[in-house]
C-alpha cells in the first residue's frame, strides 16, 4: 500500500511539474512580448522627443538669424559687426545642420530621419524660403568678412530677403512641429491599444492556467495533504506510546547532564573537601588557571595563587565558613603572573556516603574589578584636579585683588594726587594784590576742583557704585550703562523689559554688578563691540540678566583650562560668583557673530529671606 502510494505520489508530482513549466513559460512568453513591443515604442516616443525638439529650435534659430542681421544692419562699429557676423556664422550652420538632419536624419544629433509623407511635402513646400533665407546669409556674411565697413545699403537686399521669407518659414515649421506631435500622440495611442490588448491576453492565459492546471491542481495538492496529515497523526500516536516509557528515565539524565555541562562550561565550579583538598575541577577552571595534573596540587588553593599570602587568604575563608557558607570577592594570580578578581560562593553539602564537601562556584569578576579600581583612580585624580583648580582660582582671586588695590592707589596717586598738588601749588601762588590774575587763577582753581571732585567719584563708582546700596541692581546698572557708553563713546544701552524694580540680598546684587560689568569689559576690551545690550527680565521665580555684543565672538571650547593658570579667568570668576548665589551661567558665542551671557538668578529664596528677616 506504501508502494502504491508513493508511485502515485511521484506520478502527480511529474504531471504537477509539466503543467507549471508550461503555465510559467506562457506567461514569461506574454511579458517578453509585452516588453518588447512597449521598449520598441518607447524607443520611438524617445526619437519624437528628439525631433519635436529640434524642430522646434529650428524656429528660434530662425528668429535668431533675422534679429542678427537686423543688429548688423543698425551698427557701423567694425568690432561689433566682426562679433555679430561671428555669431551669425554659427547661427547659421547650425541652422541649416538641424534642417538637414530633420529630413535626412543624423546620428550626431540621434534623429532617425524617417519621416511621413505629409512632413517630407511640408519640408519641400519650406525648402525655397529655407534656401533663400541660407543663401543670403552666406552673402551677408562674405560681404562682411570682405569688408567688415560694408555700407547698410549693399546689404539692405539680403536682409529684405530674409525678413520676407522669415514670415512664411516659421508659419511652415510650425505646421511641422505640430505635425511631429499629432504622429507621435497617434504612436503613444497605438501603444496604449497594443498594452490593453496584450493584457487581454495575460489575462486570458492566467485564467486559463487557473480554470485547467492550478484549480485542479489544488485539489489533488489539499487531498494529498490530508492523507499525509492521517498518516502522520497514526505516526504521533504510535511514537507517543512507545516515548512515554523512556521519557521519564531520559529526562532526569538530561537534566543532570545540562546542569553538569552548564555549570562545567559557564561558571568557574570545583569540589572540594573541608581542609580544601580538590576533589573535582570544572573544565572553565581548569582553562583559565592552566589546571592539567590534579594529582600534583592537593590544595585549591594552589590552584587560585602562586602567592603564599593569597594562599593563606583563601585556606582561612575555608576553614572559617566550611559549615555555614561564604559569598564575596577574592584576588587570585594564574601562573603567569596575571591578577584574577573571582566573586566566590562556598556551599556545604554532604554526599551519599555521609561525608562533608563543599561546592565552590565562582564569576570571573576581572574587568569589572579593575573598571571599578579605575573608576575609584579617576575619581580621586578628579577630586585632586579640582583642589589644585581652586587653589590656582584662589591665587588668582588675591591676585586681581592686590592689581586692582595697585590700579586704585595708582589711580589715587596719579590722578586725584597730582591734581591736589596741582590744587596746593595753585593756592599757594594766588596773589590777592594781583586781582586780574587771582580772578584767572580763582577760574582754574574752580575747574581743577571740579576734576578733583569727578576722579573722586569715579573712584567710588569703581568701588561699590552708591545706586547699588541706595536704589538696587537695575538702576546701578542703568548708570553702569550709561557711563561705560559716555566713556567709552560705544552704544551700550539697557532694557528693562518687564519693569523689574525688586531688592535681592546686597550679596546677590553685588555679584549680579560684578559679573555685567565684567561681561562689558570683556565686550569692550576683546571682542571688538560697538553695540552691547543689557537686558533684565523677571518672573516669579528668576530674574534673568543678558549681555550680548556684536563683537567677533569667539570658541568657547578654545578657552584654555583653568587648571594651567593661564586665559579663560574671567569667565571662572564669573561662574564662581553665580555659583555663590546659586544661579545659572550660559555663555553662546560665534566667530563673527558675537556672544550672549545670560544670568538666571532665583528670586523666590531672597523673597522669603527678606520677609523672614
Amino acid at each position: 500500500m506504501t508502494v502504491r502510494n508513493n508511485s502515485l505520489d511521484q506520478r502527480t508530482f511529474d504531471k504537477l511539474k509539466r503543467l507549471y513549466i508550461i503555465a510559467l513559460s506562457a506567461i514569461a512568453l506574454s511579458i517578453i512580448t509585452s516588453q518588447l513591443l512597449i521598449r520598441k515604442y518607447l524607443d520611438d516616443q524617445e526619437n519624437d522627443s528628439r525631433v519635436i525638439n529640434v524642430a522646434g529650435r529650428q524656429r528660434m534659430l530662425s528668429q535668431k538669424l533675422t534679429k542678427l542681421t537686423l543688429l548688423i544692419a543698425e551698427t557701423e562699429n567694425a568690432q561689433i559687426r566682426q562679433h555679430l557676423k561671428e555669431q551669425l556664422a554659427e547661427t547659421q550652420q547650425l541652422w541649416r545642420s538641424s534642417h538637414e538632419a530633420l529630413q535626412n536624419g543624423s546620428n550626431k544629433l540621434n534623429l532617425p530621419g524617417d519621416n511621413s509623407e505629409i512632413i517630407a511635402g511640408m519640408f519641400e513646400k519650406i525648402a525655397s524660403y529655407f534656401n533663400t533665407m541660407l543663401n543670403a546669409s552666406e552673402q551677408i556674411i562674405s560681404k562682411l568678412e570682405n569688408n567688415p565697413l560694408t555700407d547698410i545699403a549693399e546689404l539692405q537686399s539680403e536682409i529684405e530677403a530674409i525678413k520676407q521669407n522669415e514670415v512664411h518659414f516659421l508659419e511652415t515649421m510650425d505646421s511641422i512641429v505640430n505635425q511631429f506631435d499629432v504622429e507621435a500622440k497617434e504612436k503613444v495611442d497605438r501603444l496604449r491599444n497594443v498594452e490593453m490588448l496584450i493584457m487581454c491576453i495575460t489575462l486570458a492565459i492566467l485564467l486559463g492556467e487557473f480554470l485547467l492546471i492550478f484549480w485542479p491542481t489544488a485539489k489533488a495538492v489539499k487531498n494529498s495533504i490530508h492523507d499525509l496529515l492521517e498518516a502522520e497523526k497514526n505516526a504521533k500516536k504510535m511514537a507517543y506510546d512507545a516515548d512515554i516509557l523512556s521519557q521519564a528515565k531520559e529526562k532526569s539524565v538530561r537534566q543532570l547532564r545540562a546542569l553538569n555541562q552548564a555549570m562545567d562550561q559557564t561558571f568557574l565550579f570545583a569540589r572540594v573537601s573541608t581542609d580544601g583538598s580538590i576533589v573535582y575541577v570544572g573544565d572553565k577552571f581548569s582553562r583559565l588557571f592552566k589546571v592539567r595534573k590534579l594529582d600534583a596540587i592537593h590544595k585549591f588553593s594552589e590552584i587560585l595563587s602562586i602567592y603564599r599570602k593569597e594562599q593563606t587568604a583563601i585556606e582561612e575563608i575555608i576553614g572559617q565558613y566550611k559549615k555555614i557558607g561564604w559569598q564575596g570577592e577574592v584576588k587570585a594570580t594564574t601562573k603567569e603572573k596575571e591578577a584574577v578578581w573571582l566573586e566566590m560562593s562556598i556551599i556545604p553539602f554532604t554526599t551519599e556516603e555521609d561525608k562533608p564537601e563543599l561546592i565552590i562556584i565562582c564569576m570571573d569578576i576581572t574587568e569589572r574589578k579593575n573598571a571599578q579600581l579605575e573608576i575609584d583612580r579617576l575619581t580621586q585624580e578628579s577630586f585632586e584636579e579640582k583642589m589644585n583648580q581652586q587653589s590656582i582660582i584662589s591665587k588668582k582671586i588675591i591676585e586681581n585683588q592686590e592689581n586692582e588695590q595697585n590700579r586704585i592707589a595708582k589711580d589715587i596717586h596719579d590722578g586725584i594726587g597730582q591734581m591736589l598738588t596741582g590744587l596746593k601749588f595753585e593756592l599757594e601762588s594766588l596773589n590777592l594784590n594781583d586781582l586780574e590774575k587771582a580772578s584767572a587763577k580763582i577760574e582754574n582753581l574752580k575747574k581743577l576742583s571740579a576734576n578733583i571732585i569727578k576722579g573722586v567719584r569715579t573712584a567710588t563708582f569703581n568701588l561699590t557704585p552708591p545706586e547699588l546700596t541706595d536704589h538696587g541692581i537695575t538702576p546701578a546698572l542703568a548708570k553702569l550703562t550709561h557711563e561705560l557708553s559716555r566713556l567709552t563713546s560705544k552704544e551700550i544701552v539697557l532694557y528693562n523689559k518687564t519693569d523689574f524694580n525688586q531688592r535681592l540680598d546686597s550679596l546677590t546684587e553685588i555679584n549680579i554688578y560684578r559679573i555685567t560689568q565684567e561681561a562689558i569689559n570683556n565686550a569692550i576690551k576683546y571682542a571688538q563691540s560697538s553695540h552691547i545690550i543689557v537686558t533684565v527680565s523677571h518672573s516669579k521665580q528668576i530674574l534673568s540678566v543678558t549681555i550680548d555684543d556684536n563683537g567677533k565672538g569667539f570658541d568657547p571650547e578654545k578657552v584654555k583650562n583653568v587648571k594651567n593658570g593661564d586665559g579663560g579667568m574671567g569667565l571662572t570668576f564669573m561662574k564662581e560668583r553665580i555659583k555663590y548665589i546659586n544661579g545659572r551661567f550660559f555663555l553662546n558665542s560665534i566667530l563673527g557673530k558675537g556672544t550672549r551671557i545670560t544670568l538666571n538668578i532665583p528670586i523666590q529664596e531672597y523673597e522669603k529671606v527678606r520677609n523672614n528677616s
